[in-house]
């Protein structure tokens, strides 16, 4: 089945249907395009399908991380047509510049690989996501590039939200442990958790992040001023802003987190409520995905699965 979110990539991908109706006509007829712009219809729609399946998301990273409990629940295998504003997962996977029908094909016909995804944890909820757990300023300004004009697009997008959101800089007093041990304490802008090596649309945040290693990755700014923040965009841009000695990074299975005061969350670029307290986890080998065959290195011999 494909399943395609029309609101997706600011409402483009609605003319996409048509196209991709006529394109699964001619090289995939047994296979049903199915259009959903609700999450719970989407989400009632792959629980529907036989375990085990294998369904194809066309939208971006919004879709694929509102889908993503039922895919885990459901072992349902994912293909992805990315059409979204984003697409850092889509990256991750090597799809996310091949033209629609190209990747459509692949998404239906690929071989599948086994990929880590992350877990929020707290007492009241568990929110797994592919890409990213942005907690600090990094979430306020993804929250702000949801609201950008529509003539932007993808890293546009986080510039622009960025140079929004630096009148409201702040800091945040944080402790954080990995794996059971202190591993930081003290004022940051941002203490963010990384699955794939780029988040804010391809932005190379975490250079070897690697999606099937068993591990996610802390990602910890600093203390910045705005007008060191500012300097530090155009290295994150280009990914030299690991040489400076305020960012570090740290591999983890388990991230326990407390804050003075409330962070910004986002996942997958979608805004969360904020918490002072949360634990990451990450949850190795847990979805099955179609990669690109110059994207398969990163998966170890052991997550190969089908071959259709």
């Amino acid at each position: 089945m494909v399943l395609l979110n029309p609101r997706a990539a600011g409402g483009q991908a609605a003319a996409l249907a048509q196209p991709v109706r006529s394109w699964l006509a001619a090289h995939a007829p047994g296979v049903a395009l199915v259009e959903s712009d609700s999450i719970e219809r989407s989400r009632a729609t792959l629980q529907c399908l036989p375990r085990s399946s294998r369904v194809v998301l066309i939208g971006g990273d919004g879709t694929l991380h509102h889908m993503l409990p039922v895919l885990l629940t459901h072992r349902l295998a994912l293909g992805v047509v990315p059409l979204g504003s984003g697409n850092d997962t889509a990256r991750a996977l090597g799809v996310a510049e091949l033209p629609w029908a190209k990747a459509l094909d692949l998404a239906l016909r690929g071989p599948t690989r086994r990929m880590d995804v992350g877990e929020l944890v707290t007492p009241r909820q568990r929110v797994p996501f592919f890409s990213s757990l942005a907690a600090g300023f990094d979430a306020a300004v993804g929250r702000r590039a949801i609201d950008s004009p529509r003539w932007l697009s993808g890293t546009s997008r986080y510039v622009w939200a960025t140079m929004g959101e630096l009148g409201s800089l702040r800091t945040h007093r944080v402790r954080i442990a990995l794996d059971g041990a202190p591993a930081h304490e003290g004022e940051v802008i941002f203490a963010s958790v990384l699955n794939t090596r780029s988040y804010g649309s391809g932005m190379p945040a975490v250079p070897g992040a690697r999606v099937a290693d068993g591990k996610l990755d802390l990602l910890v700014a600093g203390r910045f001023g705005r007008i060191g923040t500012l300097a530090m965009l155009p290295r994150l841009l280009k990914g030299t802003h690991l040489s400076n000695t305020k960012v570090q990074t740290w591999k983890f299975q388990d991230l326990q987190i407390e804050s003075d005061d409330e962070l910004p969350l986002a996942a997958d670029g979608e805004p969360l409520e904020p918490l002072r307290r949360f634990e990451v986890r990450v949850r190795v080998a847990a979805v099955s995905v179609v990669t690109t065959k110059a994207q398969r290195k990163q998966f170890p011999a052991n997550a190969e699965e089908d071959q259709a």
